[in-house]
């Protein structure tokens, strides 16, 4: 027993490693990607401005600085993708759609503080209740839990963070859960 204890130990750790690993090269990425939108953009205002003469060299000068704050965007992450550790001013469209879809699900119950068993969550997501589906719902809320996007309950419910104001706006939300503490 122990020394499987042990094991499984070390492939925590291992798994740790990899996942700091994964979001240090997801952080990158995400810098690459604004860094070469940036340079699509001055690519595109320039051959703008060199086709329609100096008038619009202005106009394009006061564009591109606009334009920045959006290259700046985390690109919109596909179903399966790794789920990002929570930080303020993070938004829900860092998360893949099934992730972002249960967070919403999530915030957008009234106040109690009971929490949603995973089986409620497939539910309302409209999926099947086989256990397949139910624990892979358990599985993504529990890795959102992790990471700092939700609350797990040792009952096994799942209840939101308390939502920032731009989760609130991305869920569709004007104002907070309501009565919740």
């Amino acid at each position: 027993m122990g020394l499987l204890e042990e094991r499984e130990a070390a492939a925590r750790v291992r798994v740790e490693e990899l996942q700091a690993e994964a979001d240090r090269i997801l952080a990158e990425l995400a810098v690459a990607e604004a860094v070469l939108e940036r340079r699509v953009i001055a690519g595109a205002e320039l051959a703008e401005a060199l086709s329609a003469g100096g008038v619009v060299t202005d106009v394009a000068v006061q564009v591109v600085p606009e334009a920045m704050p959006v290259a700046t965007a985390v690109k919109v992450p596909v179903a399966g993708s790794i789920v990002p550790r929570f930080a303020e001013g993070m938004t829900l469209q860092v998360l893949a759609p099934d992730y972002r879809r249960i967070v919403e699900l999530l915030e957008s119950e009234p106040g109690g503080g009971e929490g949603v068993l995973a089986k409620d969550l497939a539910a309302r997501m409209g999926l099947p209740l086989v256990p397949a589906k139910i624990e892979g719902v358990r599985s993504k809320a529990k890795r959102l839990a992790e990471r700092g996007w939700l609350t797990a309950m040792s009952s096994g419910r799942f209840t939101p963070r308390q939502p920032t104001g731009d989760a609130r706006v991305a869920s569709g939300e004007s104002g907070g859960r309501g009565g919740g503490s």
